[in-house]
């Protein structure tokens, strides 16, 4: 492969003339289900064939070195494989260092330490899982360097782990669960209360994901989407007095939800608390209607969660919407929507292929026109879970 050439040449330079081992880590993009995952919903992510490659040498002693050719200007980043803490000045190499620091304490500590050089294919910021990706990367080098006879579930939960625990970032099981569990050619429906999952064909024939990147720089750990989760929070604990056995918005019909909605006194908590059962529900619906081959009414259910996004959920903002705008009023759209955080970030759009170049077109055109700037547009094929190559 001609970028793992071109890594192996670089980290030769970096770190020396040593044996290597090859990975990639895949991002993801969740087709359906936004911000239900911490509320005990559904979510139907999928790996996509952007992600993080990287070359790996053990080292002898107990000190890794990362480094990263998409973020060269960071130099070489060192760090102990033992007693690691959030450090802000090693930047983007704190997500390989919450992962052995949550190893460690889950009792796997790393024997000794590594060289790493990694090279993404992946916008970072872009609300794809650029973080995910690498925390799983890590995770997966551990257990193969030392034996530690995890399941790539056990993984995904320890990476997660790194990102709330260490990171600071409240994520739910999503993106580390997408990336790690990730099938080709195949989306997940998984169901965030219990980790229950099945995998789904996506038969798109004609249509392909198009992904479209706002470009709108953006930080999950200091946007809103902490304060989200909070208010989902409080308003489930309001309707646990009305039915204590509720575990989470995402157990609740619409029907079941709109009944006892009242008894959440802020205004704003409720519609944060509709979005998630209602999409949740959304999701299920969206997901038994592709299993029937009814594309059309897959993205119309797209659709609809972009509106309960940007109305009841508040998360979207003028890009995210705009972009959104444009791809519905573009012939040959199937369904168009925000995917992950937002706050930024890209959508996801279902696209016939003989309409992706104007496609292209007419959003580039017209979004830069409104916006002041130009988007990036990503075809995405689904693509398996982290692997060594």
């Amino acid at each position: 492969m001609e970028i793992l050439d071109e890594m192996q040449k670089v980290f030769e330079e970096k770190f020396g003339a040593e044996k290597t081992r090859a990975y990639f880590s895949p991002g993801r993009v969740n087709l359906i289900g936004e911000h239900t995952d911490y509320n005990g919903g559904h979510v139907f992510p999928c790996a996509i064939s952007l992600g993080t490659y990287a070359v790996v040498a053990d080292r002898e002693d107990a000190v890794s070195r990362v480094y990263s050719m998409n973020l060269a200007d960071k130099g070489v980043i060192e760090f102990p494989m033992t007693g690691l803490s959030y450090d802000k000045a090693k930047d983007w190499a704190n997500y390989f260092m919450g992962v052995v620091d949550v190893f460690e304490k889950a009792g796997h500590k790393a024997g000794h330490g590594f060289d790493i050089v990694i090279n993404a294919t992946l916008p970072g910021g872009a609300g794809l899982s650029s973080s995910a990706s690498i925390e799983v990367l890590m995770a997966l080098v551990l257990n193969e360097a030392f034996d530690f006879g995890l399941s790539m579930i056990d993984m995904v939960k320890l990476a997660q782990k790194a990102e709330n625990a260490f990171v600071g970032v409240n994520c739910g099981i999503m993106d580390q669960f997408a990336v790690g569990m990730g099938k080709k050619d195949h989306a997940i429906l998984l169901d965030c209360n219990t980790l229950d999952y099945r995998y789904s064909k996506i038969a798109l024939k004609d249509a392909s994901i198009v992904i479209t990147n706002t470009n709108k720089p953006h930080s999950l750990g200091s946007s809103a989407y902490n304060v989200r989760r909070a208010q989902c929070e409080h308003a489930l604990n309001q309707l646990r007095e009305v039915k204590p056995e509720l575990r989470a918005l995402g157990e609740l019909s619409n029907e079941a939800y709109n009944k006892i909605a009242g008894h959440i006194t802020e205004q704003l908590e409720r519609q944060r608390a509709r979005h998630a059962v209602f999409e949740n529900n959304r999701a299920l619906e969206a997901v038994a209607a592709l299993e029937k081959d009814d594309v059309e009414t897959f993205g119309k259910l797209m659709n609809e969660s972009h509106f309960s996004l940007r109305d009841d959920y508040d998360v979207t903002g003028v890009e995210l919407d705009t972009l959104a705008e444009i791809a519905w009023s573009v012939p040959g759209v199937i369904g168009s929507r925000m995917t992950g955080a937002g706050f930024g970030g890209c959508t996801v759009s279902l696209v016939k292929n003989d309409a992706i170049a104007v496609f292209k077109k007419e959003v580039a055109e017209k979004y830069t026109a409104r916006i002041g700037y130009a988007p990036s547009f990503y075809v995405a094929s689904i693509a398996d879970g982290t692997h060594r190559i």
